[in-house]
């Protein structure tokens, strides 16, 4: 079997080309591209995301991201956020008392972190959920975070979760107060960390998720 396909979603992030060589060093075949064709048909689709969460939005919705994933989730086909394409998975992000619109696929609130010192920034270790996947074999290694804003509330519990469903994988960070440092929900998952910064543990990682679209 070939290398599994692997789209790094450009809408005008930064951060990239870092992240393509992370995903071919862990096996996949990786082009970093917003066309529609090549987003749906491929194996697995990454969205990275550096910077607000509002200016992130706005460059996804000037390519009908949020559709492009919609449609691709409805399939199970695998997704995979990355930093503030975590953050854009939740319903709203809220910075400056600026509320934005997220893509809605779990419920909560993106938030400045309750800490002295913004931002939060380099190594740090994970409270890795239970039957975890994608840490497999990496549970008790330091990740490279760089963030002042995170989900510091789970909030998809009681109706809003599907009872035919696994209950999502929740792992979490602490920095003046938990955090949620990744998560892992059937064909999406997402990490607040960068695991293409994250040495050999992030590789680990990432080669974990390829895995899986083989």
């Amino acid at each position: 079997m070939g290398a599994p396909r692997v789209v790094v979603l450009d809408y005008g992030s930064g951060n990239l080309r870092s992240a393509q060589r992370a995903l071919e060093h862990a096996g996949a075949q990786v082009s970093v591209t917003a066309d529609r064709d090549a987003v749906l048909e491929c194996d697995g689709l990454v969205v990275p995301g550096v910077g607000a969460f509002a200016a992130c939005m706005s460059g996804i919705e000037s390519i009908m991201g949020g559709q492009l994933i919609e449609r691709r989730l409805a399939g199970g086909r695998p997704v995979f956020g990355i930093c503030v394409g975590l953050q854009v998975l939740f319903t709203v992000g809220v910075e400056h008392g600026i509320r934005t619109p997220g893509l809605d696929q779990w419920p909560g609130t993106v938030e400045a972190l309750d800490a002295p010192v913004l931002p939060h920034m380099g190594w740090d270790t994970v409270q890795v959920a239970e039957g975890s996947e994608l840490f497999r074999g990496v549970e008790d290694q330091r990740f490279y975070f760089v963030h002042s804003y995170g989900v510091r509330h789970w909030e998809m519990a009681g109706a809003k979760a599907d009872p035919l469903l696994p209950a999502p994988r929740v792992s979490w960070c602490e920095y003046g107060g938990g955090f949620v440092a990744a998560v892992e929900n059937g064909a999406l998952v997402a990490t607040q960390f960068h695991p293409e910064k994250s040495g050999d543990a992030g590789l680990a990682l990432l080669g974990n998720w390829v895995d899986r679209l083989r």
